[in-house]
């Protein structure tokens, strides 16, 4: 284990340190940071790396186990009502506690919105209910999707059409907000548990293409939060604002660790409430169905007790040390003479800051294993690190200039959807699950807050400029990711022909060959005759 848990935080050294190498360069030259931004960076950065390190362990050992094991169960019930209503729930309990999530609400403002069964409701709130909801629809979806078999290419394109339908009537200051609900959804705590559903339910259902029903949960569990909070666009009264990060005030080293020490409980409680849900339902199939032995039990409670610890460790690190370093940077470039430079920038930090989402690792782990390695970890993540700095470039171009995100939305899904219908189907499913898992908790933390803090600084309309930096690094996977399938397409077609004119080459050798060896025959007899004639 000690072995492992090295091994763990090496590999999450090398994926931090180039983003917080980045940030630092940019404090030493363009972008000086005050002293209490800096160090809550930096001791963020050393916090990061350790909470990461253990949720990569406790995923592996605790997280995915449990979702293979409740979905394969599931399958093997029998009962399409236990099924969905387990689907139901967990896809909405788990959401409403999701980490990311909680990030979003609480940038969003807290006044009263409307009033339902005269209580008066904040956007805030509302918004991860909303969002709990339609994970929680289509995650049902999700599974039905796979029971009866139904083709997940043409269920995408219906739903985006769906999706651009509703955001077309509703209010603009919801629409970047919407897009951004259906990225920060899919975190480190729904990732794993989904992605390991899907493995576990595709792996038992009897005749399922275990490739293409492995994945698209992910992605389709990401279109309900955007269905949803534009329909809660459509319904809101009055205009919703921006509520900006707080950068705290320190002076000192025991500054800092007061600070950290007052957050750290927060999260103690956000993650349990996270976990809570999962562990309860998997107590409750362990007692009535799976009944495993009381050491493979006990080895995934530990492992969601790594998950747990390193989910806290992160969050807090992330939360308290990178989102008011994000948002100080992204205003203090905004107002340089040069300020178009926040979009290289901003394209340098997004191509970087990848490696350090916890989810991306999940999801390339595991479709390197599915595929057994015809897709592996390194061309999913060039791909997708490229589809970030491409999506934060954007961003950042919206920030500076105030471009409705229609002009970037619309021809991206277009691309995204017309590529559908070129691509092997399992690279469809990938590309959508990636949309979702690329904008985990440094992109809510970081990126978010650094494109809010350049907005307000320019006196920019952040719900409607600011907002959209999650939409865009959840679209530009799924144009980055099949585009990788075309050319995997390509390259096999290309390796079959090859493969068949060696072949084709390799028969034909053998049939002159036999040729020869028949006019070699057919000579002896000759000879033969014409010596027995003699």
């Amino acid at each position: 284990m000690n072995k492992e848990l090295f091994s763990k935080f090496k590999e999450t050294a090398v994926a931090v340190l180039p983003v917080a190498g980045v940030v630092f360069m940019l404090h030493l030259t363009i972008a000086p940071m005050p002293f209490g931004v800096l160090a809550l960076f930096l001791s963020g950065t050393f916090l990061l790396i350790v909470g990461m390190t253990l949720f990569q362990l406790g995923s592996e050992v605790g997280m995915t186990p449990i979702g293979n094991q409740i979905g394969s169960k599931l399958v093997e019930l029998k009962s399409l009502k236990i099924f969905l209503i387990t689907a139901f729930l967990l896809g909405f309990l788990v959401t409403i506690a999701e980490p990311d999530l909680q990030v979003l609400g609480k940038q969003m403002p807290e006044q009263t919105m409307f009033s339902l069964f005269n209580m008066d409701v904040s956007v805030g709130q509302t918004l991860i209910y909303m969002v709990a909801i339609g994970v929680a629809i289509f995650l049902t979806i999700a599974v039905i999707r796979v029971i009866f078999g139904f083709d997940l290419s043409k269920l995408f394109f219906v739903l985006y059409l769906a999706v651009f339908a509703l955001a077309y009537f509703t209010k603009p200051e919801y629409l970047a907000v919407s897009f951004d609900s259906g990225g920060v959804t899919t975190g480190p705590i729904t990732v794993p548990f989904i992605l390991a559903l899907g493995v576990g339910i595709a792996s038992v259902k009897k005749g399922a293409d275990s490739e293409t029903d492995s994945f698209g949960f992910v992605g389709l569990c990401s279109v309900g939060p955007i269905i949803a909070v534009a329909i809660m666009g459509m319904l809101a009264k009055g205009d919703a604002s921006y509520d900006p990060t707080v950068i705290p005030e320190i002076e000192t080293i025991g500054d800092v660790f007061m600070v950290y020490l007052k957050a750290f409980p927060t999260f103690f409680e956000e993650v349990a409430l996270a976990l809570s849900p999962i562990i309860a339902v998997y107590i409750f199939f362990q007692i009535v169905y799976l009944k495993l032995p009381k050491i493979s039990l006990a080895k995934t409670l530990i492992g969601v007790l790594y998950t747990y610890i390193g989910l806290v460790i992160f969050l807090t690190a992330a939360n308290v040390g990178f989102m008011p370093a994000g948002s100080y940077m992204g205003g203090t470039l905004a107002v340089l003479p040069y300020n178009w430079i926040i979009i290289p920038i901003g394209m340098l930090v997004g191509f970087f800051i990848l490696m350090a989402e916890p989810a991306v690792y999940v999801l390339t782990v595991q479709v390197e294993d599915v595929t057994n390695g015809a897709i592996t970890r390194k061309m999913m993540m060039t791909a997708l690190m490229i589809g970030m700095s491409i999506s934060v470039g954007m961003a950042m171009l919206r920030v500076i200039t105030g471009i409705s995100i229609w002009y970037l939305l619309i021809p991206g899904y277009a691309i995204a959807l017309g590529l559908l219908f070129f691509v092997p189907k399992v690279f469809t499913a990938i590309a959508f699950d990636s949309g979702g898992v690329a904008s985990g908790p440094m992109t809510a933390t970081f990126l978010l807050p650094f494109a809010t803090g350049a907005c307000t600084a320019i006196g920019g309309n952040v719900l409607m400029d600011g907002f959209g930096v999650v939409a865009m690094v959840a679209m530009t996977p799924l144009v980055a990711i099949q585009i990788l399938g075309a050319v995997y397409a390509i390259k096999a077609k290309r390796a079959e022909e090859e493969e068949a004119e060696e072949l084709a080459e390799i028969v034909e050798e053998i049939e002159e060959e036999v040729e020869e060896y028949q006019l070699d025959l057919e000579y002896s007899i000759i000879e033969l005759n014409c010596y027995d004639y003699e």
